[in-house]
């Protein structure tokens, strides 16, 4: 890989060739004249990065003895080249896939509704222009200029902080632990939505109670009190979730085998979806991240033609602009635009590590973050179609049926609308088919930031065994997740999504924007992008990056500290004990960033101030890890 030019050799030289055989070769420029096949075209190394730039007059004249030269030296990584996307569009499906999870469907449409309708749009794309998107710009920048997992990255912005990419991984674990759980309870419903009669629409079951109340458009003579109980909510705490059996965190119960093999079957779809990296996952998501809009396109269009739907559609949309005056509304917005997008889970670090160099991030990244918030927006028309149906069909306000947010929205609401609709069993099926793709990319993209995270930092040992890597990784996830699925493993759910995962993560983005625009500098992360794309940040995003976005997370982090929120699930209450219990959980992941730091001033050698500089100096020659395959120098 060379400029063209002329170059004579020598036996010095020859002797020079082979003491550096190992790590690099001379490559000589007049390669095509002695009939040697030549590299790639000029001006480009084989892996994408831009070689050296042509040689001013001063360097190309003479040199002493002999005729021009240019002395090339190419140094190629033993290992195996960095694996990249087949196409761009599986990295785009990828991304819009992970960033459109379960919450655009359940979350932003009862935020919304909760904080004023249409006014809460204002905050929210406010939040999303100034806080969400720099984040999303600047991850999906840092993994494709470095080409490394969240964990070696840090070595090549600032070795201090690298307990953060250990912190993301246990974050990530967390995650996995809970958030496969709520798919294998979708895979239950799928599964016994192929009935003619959907079991969740009738009182007869063995599972009923006395309180059970059946109702609908064709039987006005049913009343319905605030002791009535619908059947699609005793079925699914009392059949699937079993959490009657429960009393509470203090006793979980067994585990429910229907349950336990739902989720393995879930597990199963994963590994091999994800078991021989980008390749093969960026083709599932064709269909992972595809359908879901087919199926909210074709609920869109049958919940408008519903009875009373207009009536959740007004309730959905009719502004409250008296509620942007309290702080609630800006807090929820903030919050709902940083875990929508979702940096700061790594993901978008790996995702784009496997990208070209050249690739133009800053495109991806307004186009996948723009379709994030259109879905949401979207999925609240889905939802609230069909919660001013449930209001018409019940005769109440919308405000008395949307009051659940989360899982219970879907399982609860949504699913007793559906049994009460024309063809059911085909409605039940593919929805229940949706919410498992929309959670089946998002579990891709969050143990694929931890694959790759590992696999970077420790390529020597796991990088020829993937394929076991993954299986050990997710079989630690299954058992991880055993807890959930006992007859009160819908409480621990709940505090692991509301302790492990939020307060740990915003804090863990607010170090990583503050080590990379404060300690890398956010003028050499700028010309870090100009050598990517060819264009430099615009001073928006250099704004953004150094005060906005630290002041949009210290916001959230102090709202959490502030208004610590009262965990509540059907009739428990969490007691004061499982406060702290979902507190440890949270610190024990951010514990990795102070630890890591300690680490690293104890061991490095030197004077305490030489530690310290050297802890806050990007590595040399270690740009990338070890899959920073070509590394060009021109003398």
């Amino acid at each position: 890989v060379c400029h063209r030019g002329q170059f004579s050799s020598k036996q010095g030289e020859d002797r020079s060739r082979e003491e550096t055989q190992e790590n690099g070769r001379l490559v000589a420029d007049g390669l095509a004249e002695k009939g040697q096949k030549p590299g790639p075209q000029s001006g480009q190394v084989s892996n994408g990065y831009p070689a050296t730039s042509p040689q001013s007059p001063g360097e190309t004249g003479a040199g002493i003895g002999g005729p021009p030269r240019t002395l090339v030296v190419q140094q190629t990584s033993l290992e195996h080249p960095r694996e990249t996307w087949s196409k761009k569009i599986d990295f785009l499906l990828s991304v819009v896939g992970y960033a459109v999870d379960l919450g655009n469907v359940w979350r932003f449409p009862y935020i919304c509704y909760q904080n004023g309708g249409g006014a809460f749009l204002l905050p929210y794309l406010l939040m999303a222009v100034f806080g969400g998107v720099p984040l999303f710009y600047m991850e999906l920048a840092l993994g494709q200029f470095h080409r490394s997992g969240c964990i070696s990255i840090w070595r090549q912005i600032c070795p201090i902080f690298k307990g953060i990419g250990f912190a993301i991984c246990i974050i990530a674990l967390y995650i996995a632990f809970y958030y496969n759980t709520i798919m294998a309870w979708a895979l239950y419903y799928l599964l016994s939505s192929f009935n003619a009669t959907l079991p969740w629409s009738t009182c007869t079951n063995a599972w009923n109670t006395a309180s059970c109340t059946r109702y609908s458009f064709t039987d006005r003579n049913v009343s319905w009190n605030n002791a009535s109980i619908s059947p699609a909510e005793e079925f699914y705490t009392r059949q699937v979730l079993q959490v009657h059996l429960s009393p509470g965190l203090h006793q979980l119960g067994p585990v429910s085998w229907q349950l336990a093999l739902c989720l393995l079957f879930i597990f199963t779809v994963v590994y091999f979806s994800i078991w021989k990296g980008v390749k093969t996952s960026g083709k599932v998501v064709w269909v992972t991240a595809t359908l879901p809009y087919v199926v909210l396109l074709v609920l869109l269009v049958r919940g408008a033609t519903l009875p009373g739907a207009w009536r959740g559609v007004v309730y959905y949309l009719k502004p409250d602009w008296t509620k942007l005056l309290t702080t609630t509304i800006w807090i929820d917005a903030a919050a709902q635009i940083f875990f929508s997008l979702g940096p700061g889970f790594g993901v978008l670090l790996a995702f784009a590590s496997y990208n070209p160099f050249h690739n133009n991030c800053y495109k991806d990244a307004l186009v996948t973050s723009s379709i994030n918030c259109l879905t949401s927006f979207l999925s609240g028309f889905v939802i609230f179609t069909v919660l001013g149906y449930m209001a018409e069909m019940r005769n109440l306000g919308v405000e008395h049926v949307a009051k659940d947010a989360g899982p219970s929205l879907l399982f609860i609401i949504y699913a007793e609308a559906i049994a009460n609709m024309p063809a059911a069993t085909f409605f039940a099926i593919i929805f229940f088919l949706m919410i498992i793709m929309l959670g089946l990319d998002s579990t891709f993209a969050g143990l694929e930031g931890v694959i790759t995270a590992v696999l970077d930092e420790f390529p020597q040992v796991l990088a020829k065994r993937r394929e076991w890597f993954v299986l050990g990784l997710i079989c630690v996830c299954y058992l991880g997740a055993l807890s959930t699925l006992t007859y009160g493993g819908a409480f621990v759910v709940k505090l692991f999504e509301e302790y492990a995962t939020g307060p740990a993560v915003i804090t863990v983005v607010f170090l990583e924007v503050i080590a990379v625009s404060w300690f890398y500098g956010t003028s050499k992360f700028c010309r870090d992008v100009h050598m990517m794309l060819g264009f430099s940040p615009s001073w928006f995003w250099k704004v953004c990056w150094m005060a906005i976005c630290p002041c949009f997370l210290l916001f959230i982090i102090a709202s959490f500290l502030a208004f610590p929120p009262e965990v509540r699930l059907f009739n428990y209450l969490y007691p004061t004990w499982t406060t702290v219990l979902g507190y440890c959980i949270g610190v024990s992941s951010f514990i990795c960033v102070p630890s890591y730091m300690l680490y690293h001033l104890l061991t490095t050698p030197g004077t305490f101030k030489q530690r310290l500089l050297k802890s806050i100096t990007p590595e040399a020659g270690g740009a990338g890890g070890p899959h920073r395959d070509i590394v060009v120098n021109a003398v």
